[in-house]
């Protein structure tokens, strides 16, 4: 069996308004300690065609500080897993996150956005909350099947919508 992976601490500030949850760290996400470090991810580049910046040229906690002035946030829905390899599909006994605590960390919270399927099994919790809650095209490389351009229009209507753009 796998050893026991723990995840990444949540970015979330008192101004963050959209919070988008992931499932759990890519190996190389948890080998940098960073979100989204998988090359492949989609994921800044995403944030850098919505915002005009490239975050991908920035220093890590220099994005981290431009998410969180712009009202993102980042976590995930669980905060331990065993898993071999990267794919949800490798996910086994996961621990959720303390999602119910998204509110008290973010209190302008608008919405919350799962970053793809496995991150959406959750959105039970996340519709307690008293949000709107989305289910955005995955960032993940194992996506294929949706194009950049099609994952931007879906990403850029979310964030228009909750004041991100």
């Amino acid at each position: 069996m796998s050893e026991l992976l723990h995840g990444l601490a949540p970015v979330i500030g008192r101004q963050t308004r959209l919070v988008v949850l992931g499932s759990f760290p890519s190996v190389a996400s948890l080998q940098a300690q960073q979100y989204y470090a998988h090359p492949r991810n989609q994921f800044w580049p995403l944030l850098s065609a919505l915002w005009g910046v490239d975050l991908a040229g920035m220093a890590y906690l220099a994005r981290l500080a431009e998410v969180k002035r712009r009202g993102l946030g980042i976590w995930d829905v669980y905060a331990s897993c065993r898993r071999d390899g990267s794919l949800d599909s490798a996910i086994e006994d996961s621990v959720p996150n303390d999602l119910a605590s998204l509110k008290r960390r973010a209190p302008r919270l608008s919405a919350v956005a799962h970053n793809g399927g496995e991150s959406a099994k959750a959105m039970a919790i996340t519709r307690t909350l008293g949000v709107e809650v989305l289910r955005l095209p995955s960032t993940s490389p194992a996506n294929a099947s949706w194009s950049f351009d099609r994952k931007l229009a879906a990403w850029r209507e979310a964030f228009a919508t909750h004041g991100l753009l």
